[in-house]
C-alpha cells in the first residue's frame, strides 16, 4: 500500500514539473499582435508605360499615385485630380492701319526733325552764297538722300527761292516741303497687293538679310492684314534660325493667323510650297512667307530664294515681294537692295527701325535706287508699329510744324 501511495506522488510531482516547463516556455515566446483594422483600399492599377496617358480621354480627372501613412506602414492611394485645361492664347485686335502714321508722326518727327530744322535754318539766311548751297547739300547727303535726288533738290530750291526774292519762315517751309515731296513721290502706287483679282490666296515672299527685322515685320505685316479684316497664313520658310519659327508662330496666335513650319534646317522651299498649299486648303485670304536671311548650308542665298520663288510660282504667281532693309544702314542697305533685286524681283520696300538715329533720306535713296516705293516703314518696338507709308505725312514730319 504504501509502495502505491509513493507511486502515486511521484507521478504528481513530474506532472507538475513538466507543467511548469510548458507555461514558462510559453511566457518567454510572445504571441503576434493582432492585425491592426485598415481601410478598405482598392489595390491600384500597374504602372503605366509610356504613351498610355495620351489614351486617356482628356475630359476624365486624372489619377496618380500617392503613399498615405497608415499603423502597418505606408500604403498606396488612388487620389483623383482635375482634369488641366490647355488656355488657347488670347487673340488680340489689331490697331486700324488707316492713318496710323499720321498717329505716329509724333514718333517719327522726334528723331528725324534734325533734317527739316537744320534745312529750313540755312534756308532762312539772309543771303544765300554758294557756300550756304553747300551746306544744304551736305545736310542732305548726310541724311542720306542720294547725290542725284540731292542736286536736284538744290537746284529746285535755288530756281525757286531766286524768283520769290523774299522769304518767310512760312514760304521756306511750304518750298522744302513741295520739293521733298517731288523727291519722295505722291504718284506711285504704294498698295500691298495681296488681292489678285482672280484667285485666292494672294501670295508675298518677305526677304532681306538677318538683323533687319525681316520675321518681326513678317509679324506685324499679319497683323496689319488682319487689322484690314483678312484672313492670313504664315509660312515659317527661315529654317536656318531655330528661334525664326517659334517668333513667327507667337506673331501668328496673337492675331489667330496659322503658321506653317517645317523642321529645323529643312528645305525652305518646301515649307514654302506647303504654307501655299495650306492656304488654299483654307480658303485664306493672304498667305505670308518668311524667308531665311542666311543659310546653315553652303548653297548661296540668292540661289536658295530663287528656288523658294520657282517652287513657289509652280502654285500660284507671287503677288509681292517685300524687301525689308533697316533704315540705320544707309549706303549699306542700298548695297543689299541692288543684290536682292537681282534675283526676285522686288516690288516694294519695307524700311524698319525708321526711328531714333535713322536718317529719312534714305526712302529717296532706296526707291531711286530700284526704282520700287517703300510701301511699308517701321517706326519702333510695337507690335502696331509697322505702317503704310504715306508721303506727306513722312515729309510733314521731317520738316516739323
Amino acid at each position: 500500500m504504501e509502495t502505491i501511495i509513493l507511486a502515486v506522488v511521484i507521478a504528481v510531482v513530474v506532472l507538475g514539473a513538466l507543467g511548469g516547463l510548458v507555461i514558462g516556455s510559453r511566457r518567454r515566446k510572445p504571441l503576434p499582435p493582432p492585425p491592426p483594422a485598415a481601410p478598405d483600399i482598392t489595390a491600384p492599377p500597374a504602372e503605366p508605360h509610356v504613351g498610355d496617358e495620351a489614351e486617356t480621354p482628356r475630359d476624365e480627372p486624372r489619377r496618380t499615385i500617392e503613399e498615405v501613412d497608415l499603423p502597418g506602414g505606408p500604403a498606396p492611394v488612388v487620389v483623383e485630380e482635375p482634369p488641366s485645361a490647355v488656355e488657347a492664347p488670347e487673340i488680340e485686335i489689331p490697331e486700324p492701319t488707316a492713318g496710323r502714321l499720321v498717329r505716329l508722326r509724333t514718333r517719327l518727327s522726334r528723331s528725324q526733325n534734325a533734317l527739316g530744322k537744320g534745312l529750313l535754318t540755312l534756308l532762312s539766311r539772309e543771303h544765300l552764297d554758294d557756300d550756304t548751297w553747300e551746306e544744304i547739300e551736305d545736310t542732305l547727303l548726310t541724311a542720306d538722300v542720294g547725290v542725284q535726288p540731292t542736286q536736284e533738290l538744290v537746284e529746285g530750291l535755288r530756281e525757286r527761292v531766286k524768283v520769290l526774292g523774299t522769304r518767310t519762315p512760312d514760304e521756306l517751309r511750304g518750298l522744302l516741303r513741295e520739293e521733298l515731296l517731288k523727291l519722295v513721290g505722291t504718284d506711285v502706287d504704294r498698295t500691298v497687293r495681296t488681292e489678285p483679282e482672280d484667285r485666292k490666296p494672294g501670295i508675298v515672299m518677305v526677304v532681306g538679310v538677318n538683323g533687319t527685322g525681316k520675321t518681326t515685320t513678317t509679324g506685324k505685316l499679319a497683323r496689319v492684314l488682319v487689322a484690314d479684316g483678312r484672313t492670313v497664313v504664315l509660312g515659317a520658310a527661315d529654317t536656318f534660325r531655330a528661334a525664326a519659327a517659334d517668333q513667327l508662330q507667337t506673331w501668328g496666335e496673337r492675331v489667330g493667323a496659322y503658321t506653317v513650319r517645317g523642321p529645323e534646317a529643312g528645305d525652305p522651299a518646301s515649307v514654302a510650297f506647303d504654307a501655299v498649299k495650306e492656304g488654299k486648303e483654307m480658303g485664306v485670304d493672304v498667305v505670308l512667307i518668311d524667308t531665311a536671311g542666311r543659310l546653315h548650308t553652303k548653297t548661296g542665298l540668292m540661289d536658295e530664294l530663287g528656288k523658294v520663288k520657282r517652287v513657289v510660282e509652280k502654285q500660284a504667281p507671287l503677288d509681292e515681294v517685300l524687301l525689308v532693309l533697316d533704315a540705320t544702314t544707309g549706303q549699306n542697305g542700298l548695297v543689299q537692295a541692288r543684290v536682292f533685286a537681282e534675283v526676285v524681283d522686288i516690288t516694294g520696300i519695307v524700311l524698319t527701325k525708321l526711328d531714333g538715329t535713322a536718317k529719312g533720306g534714305i526712302v529717296v535713296a532706296v526707291q531711286r535706287e530700284l526704282g520700287v516705293p517703300v510701301k511699308l516703314v517701321g517706326l519702333g518696338e510695337g507690335a502696331d508699329d509697322l505702317a503704310p507709308f504715306e508721303p506727306e505725312a513722312f515729309v510733314d514730319a521731317l520738316i516739323g510744324e
